[in-house]
């Protein structure tokens, strides 16, 4: 995973063709994920969609605590691959970094609010 995967690993989606029990047929459907777990499939014909029950906060607890305990890691490939580019870089990022953790935050409270329905 690449240091942009780490911290947008939220929500994404997928489109597959898959066969629709209700279509009858196989068509289009659009999978939506919440981290690596499958949360809706939705056929693009008939609009039936089947929700996965997951356990949003544990998805989000688990992407939390894996940035965490990778965070020295990533830290030091980052460092041994290019030293002073590191070096040059931390004055910008400690300054962004609060609107970093803001945008996450808010990224992370809309996620929750749009699967705690």
């Amino acid at each position: 995973m690449n240091k942009k995967e780490v911290s947008k690993v939220k929500t994404h989606e997928m489109k597959a063709g898959l066969y629709c029990n209700q279509c009858r047929e196989e068509t289009s459907h659009v999978i939506q994920y919440i981290n690596e777990e499958i949360s809706t499939i939705t056929c693009r014909e008939c609009s039936r969609t089947v929700d996965i029950d997951i356990d949003i906060m544990t998805e989000l607890y688990d992407e939390v605590y894996h940035r965490i305990t990778t965070k020295p890691a990533r830290i030091t490939r980052e460092s041994r691959e290019d030293l002073s580019h590191f070096f040059f870089s931390l004055p910008g990022r400690f300054l962004s970094k609060p609107y970093r953790l803001f945008k996450d935050a808010d990224e992370t409270r809309k996620t929750i609010s749009r699967y705690r329905r």
